[in-house]
């Protein structure tokens, strides 16, 4: 099962210059409660913003740069079809991609499930959330982010509607 999990805020700015343009630690928490124990997948940019493999995940990248750009252990992915053979050769599993924009959009009609941090807020951005044609899927989950919070916030999980 292929799932995607990212943070946006108005305009669904997700990105400036390769990192997030927030810094929100109840997102962070969400973002490491729902994909702990689970494979997820990046792309090159992304995966070199988190500085190294994330712990107690399988850490794959998309990418066309060679498997030893990486470090030992993360599974390299040349292109969107090798790494659909692999989903659906592990579908008991759930991944969670985790961005950017050019790997959610080429996996948007693949995906089962969204994992999305709406923050209510303008921020500048240079990179956003390919469109989502969400009556496409069904909310199952909503709940509020942390009061205390320097952006108001909310979790969604949304589940793809049966064909």
């Amino acid at each position: 099962m292929l799932a995607f999990i990212w943070a946006e805020a108005h305009q669904h700015v997700i990105g400036k210059d390769g990192t997030l343009p927030w810094h929100l630690p109840d997102d962070m928490h969400f973002f490491k409660d729902q994909t702990t124990g689970h494979p997820i997948l990046a792309g090159s940019r992304t995966f070199a913003s988190f500085g190294r493999p994330l712990p107690h995940r399988k850490n794959m990248v998309l990418t066309r740069q060679p498997a030893d750009h990486f470090p030992m252990g993360v599974e390299v992915f040349p292109t969107t079809t090798s790494f659909l053979q692999y989903a659906n050769e592990h579908q008991d599993e759930l991944i969670f991609v985790v961005g950017g924009s050019q790997v959610f959009k080429a996996l948007l009609p693949d995906v089962d499930q969204l994992y999305r941090t709406v923050i209510d807020a303008d921020v500048d951005g240079d990179t956003w959330m390919p469109h989502i044609d969400y009556s496409q899927f069904e909310l199952v989950q909503e709940r509020p982010g942390a009061t205390d919070s320097q952006y108001p916030h909310h979790f969604e999980i949304w589940r793809r509607k049966e064909a």
